[in-house]
């Protein structure tokens, strides 16, 4: 079996992807590049390929497909970056990679603390010797109300987190769980905009929750929320989060994931010139942290991403369920 690894990295995955590709009995092709139409023909040959969070259109899944690959397999747990319709339409597999949860539950509540104690600001006026305090007063989250939005396997870590800091939680998910239901109250969105001084999402992007955080959703919360995003940027409609930033309707906002993001992390473009307006805006705000999509970056996830996606090319190859298996 042979599988084709697009943005290899050298440092962090490559000792991965030894191990596992010796475990497994699997012969590797690799690329530091991410995938495209100019590079595609470097999978002739193998029938399964491996990515990250680099844009693969219906042209690329087609090109792909043309040149006998059967399963496209993102070290990620999002998949909105491939053209789904366009594989459906082919044929073609794709599937995802579970990693360790508590990565980003962990940088979730890091953003969450940063945020209500402004430590933007803080940090920002430490490097100048301001040690001055009007402006950077915080709250405590023993006194709010936090609302997670989506209750999966981070969501729920994130629930476990927040339970010892002794706040309300609330919850909303399409599928209620008990383990959930242990630690928070599941209510309706709309009692989770009202009634949260602090929202986070943990969702995977779709098209029905496209900008679910919008005009009129942000009308319904209180004034001064926070809100928090390690999960997709498209959750969130940039326009309306930057208006009700400037208003003061939106108190803070911690942002690990931007909208618009593909091609632009992950690359050193400090001396490029980039079409990131929103980004530049976001930055600018002295109650916004907007990080480079870094929630998942630890040691255990990337193991556990490297291990899953080859683990899920080697299901399909041998006809067995493939728990990652999302088309």
């Amino acid at each position: 079996m042979k599988v084709f690894v697009y943005s290899y990295r050298e440092f962090d995955e490559a000792e991965w992807f030894t191990h596992f590709s010796k475990e497994y009995g699997i012969e590797l092709g690799t690329s530091p590049d991410a995938p495209t139409l100019e590079n595609a023909s470097l999978a002739k040959g193998y029938e399964y390929i491996s990515i990250i969070t680099t844009k693969v259109d219906a042209m690329l899944v087609q090109r792909f497909h043309d040149l006998g690959v059967r399963m496209i397999s993102t070290r990620t747990v999002g998949y909105d970056h491939i053209d789904l319709d366009k594989a459906r339409e082919l044929g073609m597999q794709v599937g995802n990679a579970t990693y360790s949860p508590n990565c980003v539950a962990d940088y979730t509540l890091m953003l969450m603390l940063m945020s209500l104690r402004k430590m933007k600001r803080i940090m920002q006026r430490a490097e100048l010797n301001d040690f001055s305090l009007q402006g950077i007063q915080g709250r405590e989250l023993p006194n709010l109300t936090v609302g997670v939005v989506g209750t999966g396997r981070i969501g729920r870590s994130v629930i476990r987190n927040l339970t010892g800091f002794g706040c309300r939680i609330l919850a909303y998910d399409l599928y209620e769980n008990e383990e959930a239901k242990a630690c928070a109250t599941y209510v309706n969105l709309d009692t989770l905009y009202a009634q949260s001084d602090l929202i986070t999402l943990h969702m995977p992007l779709t098209n029905d929750n496209f900008h679910m955080i919008n005009e009129s959703s942000i009308s319904q919360m209180k004034d001064q929320v926070v809100l928090i995003n390690t999960a997709r940027g498209g959750l969130i409609d940039t326009k309306a989060l930057i208006e009700n930033i400037e208003s003061g309707k939106i108190g803070a906002a911690g942002l690990d994931v931007i909208e618009n993001e593909f091609g632009m992390y992950y690359f050193d473009r400090k001396s490029d010139i980039l079409d990131k307006r929103d980004l530049y805006i976001l930055r600018g705000f002295p109650n916004v942290i907007v990080t480079p999509h870094m929630a998942f970056y630890t040691d255990q996830a990337i193991s556990d991403m490297v291990k899953h996606s080859l683990e899920s090319c080697l299901l399909v190859d041998q006809g067995k369920p493939n728990p990652w298996n999302v088309l």
